[in-house]
């Protein structure tokens, strides 16, 4: 299991690094791309949780959702309840074509629902267009402000997720929401919030910002990530599964690795909007 991981880890971290460092609109695509995975990974789950939607035109819908929260970056973002309405609409259309009521309701909220969640990863593109400017650092270099934004997301999360699982190892006693995830423990949710707002710091500090900044930031991040998580694990019991998928050996699938960032992107997005105001 560790060699596969390690095996998934040297393939995977070149080509995230390679994207980050061609920028937009390769990010855009990329994110694109994920999405598109992860769609499908969702839609699997759902069906075996009794809820079968129309995977591949929800698949596409997210997929569409990021592109558009990628085209409309700098510009006004009403438009962008447009495509999900849409979206949604042409959906409950479909579904009208199932001769059992039961199932196409089913349909159409179970597509709805796929569509929209994992449609969230377009606040990825979003926030990098969207994002104030940074300043040059010897920590990080000369960084536009949207990818100096997303270090600190995917710094951020990451940071949550690993001191999580090592504080809720090494002093997990009291466990929350065990019908949910029975691994969760306080100590995991407290040390994961102290790992990420002191690499939000750290991160900030580099970019010219204030290091203060990193703890209204990193709380928000492990907040976010730990309700992506939880419901991504409420999917995965509900559909009695343990992994989204084996796309990647070693880690499951693409939805296993990207749950956390569904809820962490909007979240630092709309920390954005309100401060750079």
């Amino acid at each position: 299991m560790l060699g596969r991981r390690i095996a998934s880890a040297a393939v995977l971290v070149p080509i995230i690094v390679a994207v980050f460092l061609l920028g937009q609109p390769w990010i855009d695509g990329f994110v694109v791309v994920v999405a598109l995975l992860a769609g499908w990974e969702t839609f699997a789950l759902l069906a075996s949780a009794g809820y079968r939607g129309f995977a591949r035109y929800g698949s596409a819908l997210a997929a569409a959702l990021v592109i558009e929260g990628a085209a409309l970056s700098g510009r006004e973002t009403e438009p962008l309840l447009a495509l999900p309405a849409v979206g949604i609409l042409l959906a409950g259309a479909a579904a009208l074509r199932l001769q059992d009521p039961h199932a196409g309701l089913a349909a159409w909220v179970a597509t709805a629902f796929g569509a929209a969640y994992v449609g969230l990863l377009g606040f990825a593109p979003l926030l990098v267009a969207i994002a104030p400017p940074v300043s040059s650092s010897a920590l990080l270099g000369s960084l536009d402000g949207g990818r100096g934004w997303l270090i600190v997301l995917v710094a951020g999360v990451w940071s949550y997720d690993s001191c999580a699982y090592a504080f809720g190892r090494a002093f997990g006693r009291r466990r929350f929401l065990q019908h949910i995830s029975p691994a969760k423990t306080y100590a995991g949710l407290f040390g994961g919030l102290a790992g990420a707002v002191a690499v939000s710091a750290l991160v900030l500090g580099g970019l010219g910002r204030s290091p203060l900044e990193g703890v209204p930031v990193g709380l928000l991040l492990g907040i976010g990530a730990q309700a992506g998580d939880l419901v991504e694990s409420m999917l995965k019991r509900a559909a009695n599964a343990k992994d989204s998928g084996r796309l990647i050996p070693g880690h499951g699938g693409v939805l296993d690795r990207v749950d956390s960032f569904l809820f962490a992107a909007p979240i630092l997005a709309g920390y954005l909007a309100l401060v750079t105001r």
